[in-house]
């Protein structure tokens, strides 16, 4: 039940990825009511520009009847170019201003045009570029808890594709994509190693935390080259009868999330005493804690979703709002 006691509400946000739909309604800068849909842009109800207009239709309709003028920001893959309207990259240095000033608008139906946030693109000549597109406005939200954060800071976004992001001055400077979540899943279903595994993560009650714990060791030791081979360990540690075949996922995890912690944390500790700071999928985010604190790096920052708040700055800056 919304409740408008302190007055309407003042936006409407829209976190609008590949699979799903959230929409928050927003007051200062607090959510006060929110929903959510399977109408991510890969799920839509029907192709193309309609697909999008009806799946913003079912969710806010109600809403945007009672409140008309309120104005609509959103951001993810709604900006890609499978998008709503594609919102391009911007280049680093990025902040909340650089990405109002480059957000493109798009006509609701129902309205108000919706204001769509811009990736960001991360491309030096001497470095691997990298992009992203939705984790920009989560780092936004992220920057509200605490100012000292925005001076200097790393911010890692667990998931499918891992950012690892430096903070500098309130910009996002610089940031690398590691494929773990994706890759784990690649390689439990259409790869060798997935013969020995149960058929689903449900079969087992509990994670072995042990053979986790081993893969995290072991990319922790590991010398230049040695991953390939860590990674058939999976299927060999099965076979021998080393770890239960129920335990061979969890080996495989630790092993990769093992080899990212590894990875982002010679880029990110190269400054000493810079801030880290975990957001995302909260049950991902307090294993990545967990990790860390096993790889000897205990002081982290566990945050639950900002996006809310990174669309709040976002309209804000966009001068949507007083």
């Amino acid at each position: 039940m919304i409740s408008t006691r302190a007055g309407p509400p003042e936006l409407l946000a829209l976190d609008w990825g590949t699979t799903s739909l959230r929409a928050f309604l927003m007051r200062d800068g607090k959510i006060i009511d929110t929903r959510h849909s399977s109408h991510g842009i890969q799920h839509l109800p029907e192709p193309g520009t309609a697909g999008f207009e009806l799946a913003f239709a079912q969710i806010a309709t109600d809403w945007l009847q009672k409140w008309p003028q309120l104005p609509v920001v959103a951001s993810g893959m709604v900006g890609s170019a499978q998008g709503w309207r594609e919102a391009p990259y911007v280049r680093c240095p990025a902040n909340a201003q650089t990405l109002a000033a480059h957000s493109v608008c798009v006509p609701s139906g129902l309205g108000p045009d919706v204001l769509i946030a811009p990736g960001v693109l991360f491309d030096q000549a001497d470095q691997i570029p990298d992009v992203m597109r939705g984790e920009e406005i989560q780092i936004a939200g992220a920057l509200l808890q605490k100012p000292q954060w925005a001076a200097r800071s790393c911010i890692v976004l667990p998931g499918t594709h891992s950012k690892w992001v430096q903070i500098e001055s309130g910009k996002i400077v610089s940031f690398a994509t590691y494929l773990t979540g994706e890759l784990f899943a690649v390689l439990r279903k259409h790869s060798i190693l997935g013969r020995l595994m149960p058929v689903s993560p449900e079969d087992k009650a509990e994670p072995d935390a042990a053979a986790f714990e081993l893969g995290l060791a072991t990319a922790r030791d590991s010398g230049p080259g040695d991953f390939p081979h860590q990674i058939f360990a999976t299927r060999t540690l099965g076979l021998t009868g080393r770890l239960p075949h129920a335990s061979l996922a969890d080996y495989l995890s630790g092993l990769l999330i093992g080899h990212e912690l590894v990875s982002g944390l010679a880029h990110a500790t190269k400054q000493d005493d810079i801030p880290l700071i975990l957001t995302g999928d909260a049950a991902l985010c307090r294993r990545y804690a967990l990790s860390l604190s096993y790889l000897g790096q205990p002081d982290c920052t566990v945050l639950e979703n900002t996006a809310p708040a990174g669309l709040w700055d976002l309209a804000r800056a966009a001068g949507l709002m007083s």
